[in-house]
């Protein structure tokens, strides 16, 4: 059973959910995406599972900073770009357990994600 929680280590919620990991005994692996990056290959994977639009985050200060040009040409070739340079774009936390995909935390989705 292989769990992995990817975010960055200051967002609230990526806190909240490595507290309720920790809390149920769960074991995982934390990818933080400034610290142990982040790369095509990566948001690909993610992207095969998840639509690019309900991955980005859109109430980010870096979207809000992003061109009025960026913004309407967004795709699924610009949002990967723009992911690799910009992690805080990636909606947080995401967590991958055997192979199935939670995005954000939220109590009852982790604990029917585990059975718990």
């Amino acid at each position: 059973m292989t769990t992995t929680l990817y975010g960055i280590s200051n967002c609230d919620s990526v806190k909240k959910a490595q507290k309720w990991l920790q809390q149920n005994n769960l074991s995982y692996t934390f990818h933080d995406y400034r610290k142990d990056g982040l790369d095509k290959n990566l948001i690909e994977s993610f992207l095969a599972q998840i639509a690019w639009s309900d991955l980005l985050n859109k109430r980010s200060t870096s979207f809000r900073q992003l061109s009025t040009e960026q913004k309407e040409n967004l795709s699924v070739e610009t949002v990967i770009e723009l992911f690799i340079e910009f992690p805080t774009l990636i909606k947080r936390p995401l967590l991958i357990h055997n192979n199935q995909y939670q995005l954000g935390f939220n109590i009852g989705n982790y604990n029917t994600l585990f059975s718990l």
